[in-house]
């Protein structure tokens, strides 16, 4: 479960122009809504929010509905872990254990910065509403391998409602237009 909202962070991981032209375009949508609520209320409950780029040059900026919510620049890497750039792990709040992944692909980078930030000691929840693979199969089959490894697989409404712990306050009002919208 997720305990408090002081103790999360949210990573982004490529969700870029040329990665999501390739994807199935109900479903990108969907991550991308989920993505953008994420976003909104991590704003409003002061949760921190990263997001990288895979090699920028070639499959282009973060979509522009994401680049524009999101406070800080990508950070760029090459390598499918998040983990195994250091200009990230340098980004990441150290006082703030559980770590929320969104993003593309579930099967390649989602998998590999998941295990490697669980290994690191980090309580890790994988979004399925925020997450996509080229191919369903690849993305069930690497929910199912999460899920095997000790990852929590959620859903951005559950970890914003979570966060929230309670149905007052302005918080809570100002999520809650966010998700009836």
């Amino acid at each position: 479960m997720i305990n408090d909202q002081l103790l999360s962070q949210i990573v982004f991981i490529d969700i870029q122009e040329k990665l999501v032209d390739v994807m199935m375009k109900n479903e990108i949508k969907k991550v991308i809504d989920a993505s953008t609520i994420l976003i909104e209320a991590a704003k409003i409950l002061e949760v921190p929010c990263l997001h990288t780029e895979q090699y920028p040059k070639g499959l282009g900026p973060t979509v522009k509905k994401l680049k524009s919510l999101l406070p800080h620049p990508p950070i760029e890497k090459k390598a499918f872990s998040c983990l195994d750039e250091p200009n990230f792990k340098s980004h990441l709040v150290k006082s703030r254990p559980q770590i929320i992944l969104c993003g593309l692909e579930t099967h390649i980078c989602i998998l590999q910065t998941a295990l490697a930030l669980k290994a690191s000691g980090k309580e890790v929840f994988v979004m399925e509403d925020a997450t996509l693979s080229r191919s369903n199969l690849n993305h069930q089959n690497a929910i199912h391998r999460l899920r095997s490894e000790g990852i929590v697989i959620t859903n951005a409404e559950s970890v914003i409602f979570e966060w929230l712990r309670v149905a007052e306050g302005d918080q809570f009002k100002a999520v809650a237009k966010l998700i009836k919208s």
